[in-house]
């Protein structure tokens, strides 16, 4: 075992500090859970009271590299150290002690491929969520029937970023890597599994990874060996819910966070799980909407869609309900790229005046009419929700757009890949959702927000969360260290639903014109995808 290391303060952070004075009689009384939420371009830590007030955050960047065309990889052990590194910065910021937290919980990323070795160190990098490495396997599994097999047992379509995939892919790449596996992780399953020691799986990520047949909540033989993946069973964790307590922090862990050794850690969740928490989805009422690196469209039912109109299934951390699903990585994700890639001297003069980039940028786009044609944006730079090798692109650019045009589009495009996976999850539906629930980081600008109500034409809620990850997870703390009954009480009394925010009926009629040629430029670049794929791996 490598002795610990203190790990560096985060490359970013942002804090409120809004707990009661320490002397003060409240205060002594206050119980505290942190929820750790590690994401595809942030790892967070969050302070939450038992009603869900946030005392504080701090985050730090996530470092993805893509060494080769659809390479998604993180190192892990910097991953761990980048959670420690924002529990320690937390608990000093707040002033909180490491000893008065009650409980902890983890969400992440879905999909992806964390692998802890035989030799007790990572087995390899880890591969995130992006990851496209394995488009391949799905459709070669879809041609010879065992698609169609796989979708009896776990009742989900089966996706390159997902274990199974990525699994076959080292088998047939990388069998040193497979020979040394000891445990197959998810993202948070992994950075629990080095805040205690002990490794388990957790419903919610496994259920929506292919490894588990949905009928059973088991893994199954049978459902491995149609992967070519049977002899890995014995690398599957144990399973445990989202409000177990699966272990304690280690004396290790607590040398590197800040915490005291012995504080019970929750089996925490797959971070749209935790959202959907934190939006206060416990029954089909609402759908709940995340724009992330992700775009995710969800919400629960008490039986699975099972003839094949939704691409996933899973089980949801109340246990009498299912997770339906409709996902891809195509939401605000791309606008990080843009702004990083094509503008970086916004964010660069926007941060030497203090300013934020985004007010100028919400600004640029307000100022033009949702009728106005911007450039249509197809946002598959990070992946695809219709063809396995779509990339991003813009259609349509003229002499007459300005840099607004672009930003707009941009937001556009998001807006209207939701849409594509909004219509396809009201298929699945008797009667439409009284509203939507949203969050990500589209729910900071009142212009994004707004125009996500145009284009569903559904209401649209925020909550009062800015972490709706970490409060979810702190939700789980909380039913973890017996202060909570159950989740739903978690959720009633830590969720608040804040503005609602109504589609306006003459944006809509523009923008259902302009999704209608959004649909259409798809149509229309669906046959050069695999010549763009093969020049790629030239």
């Amino acid at each position: 075992a490598q002795p610990p290391t203190i790990p560096r303060e985060p490359t970013a952070t942002y804090y409120r500090n809004e707990h009661l004075p320490a002397d003060s009689e409240e205060d002594n009384q206050m119980k505290y859970y942190i929820g750790l939420d590690n994401g595809g371009t942030t790892t967070k830590a969050a302070l939450y009271t038992e009603k869900g007030k946030e005392v504080g955050v701090v985050s730090a960047d996530t470092e993805t590299e893509s060494l080769k065309p659809d390479y998604a990889e993180r190192d892990m052990e910097a991953m761990w150290q980048a959670n420690c590194s924002v529990i320690r910065s937390l608990l000093k910021k707040t002033g909180v002690a490491g000893k008065d937290i009650r409980s902890l919980a983890v969400c992440g990323h879905g999909k992806g491929l964390y692998l802890w070795g035989k030799d007790n160190k990572p087995a390899r990098k880890g591969i995130g969520s992006t990851d496209n490495r394995a488009w391949e396997y799905p459709l070669m599994w879809e041609r010879d029937g065992t698609a169609e097999k796989v979708f009896e047992l776990s009742c989900q379509h089966i996706m390159p970023c997902q274990p199974v995939s990525l699994l076959a892919w080292l088998r047939d790449h990388e069998p040193q890597t497979i020979e040394n596996i000891r445990w197959i992780f998810s993202c948070k399953d992994y950075i629990r599994f080095r805040l205690t020691g002990e490794a388990y799986g957790e419903y919610s990520d496994y259920s929506g990874s292919n490894l588990m047949n949905l009928h059973t909540r088991a893994y199954d033989s049978d459902l491995m060996a149609l992967f070519g993946l049977a002899g890995l069973m014995d690398a599957l964790p144990p399973l445990k819910s989202a409000s177990d307590v699966c272990g304690t922090v280690s004396e290790e862990a607590a040398a590197l966070t800040g915490l005291a050794a012995g504080t019970p850690v929750a089996g925490g969740l797959f971070d749209i799980d935790a959202c959907a928490l934190a939006v206060g989805i416990t029954d089909d009422t609402h759908i709940c909407m995340i724009a992330g690196t992700w775009s995710i469209n969800e919400y629960i039912r008490r039986t699975p869609v099972t003839d094949g109109t939704a691409w996933m299934n899973s089980l949801f951390a109340m246990k009498e309900y299912y997770l339906i699903e409709e996902c891809s990585p195509t939401s605000a994700g791309n606008q990080e790229w843009i702004l990083k890639t094509l503008f970086p001297e916004m964010l660069t003069e926007a941060a030497e005046k203090g300013e934020s980039a985004y007010d100028e940028i919400n600004h640029k786009i307000a100022s033009i009419p949702a009728d106005a044609f911007c450039p249509i944006f197809l946002p598959f730079i990070l992946g695809t929700n219709v063809h396995p090798n779509a990339k991003g692109c813009f259609v349509g650019i003229g002499a007459n757009h300005s840099r607004a045009h672009i930003l707009r589009a941009v937001y556009e495009g998001v807006c209207f890949s939701h849409k594509y996976h909004l219509d396809k999850l009201l298929r699945t539906r008797r009667d439409l959702p009284r509203a939507i629930r949203l969050s990500g980081g589209v729910t900071k600008s009142g212009v994004w927000t707004q125009m996500f109500a145009d284009v569903m034409e559904l209401p649209i809620e925020t909550v009062s969360a800015k972490e709706a990850g970490a409060l979810g997870s702190a939700m789980c703390a909380a039913v973890a260290a017996g202060d909570q009954a159950s989740i739903e009480s978690a959720v009633t009394s830590m969720t608040r639903v804040s503005d609602t925010v109504l589609p306006d009926p003459g944006a809509s009629e523009a923008y259902r014109k302009k999704y209608a040629l959004y649909k259409k430029a798809i149509e229309g670049l669906d046959g050069i995808w695999e010549d763009v794929q093969r020049m790629q791996d030239r």
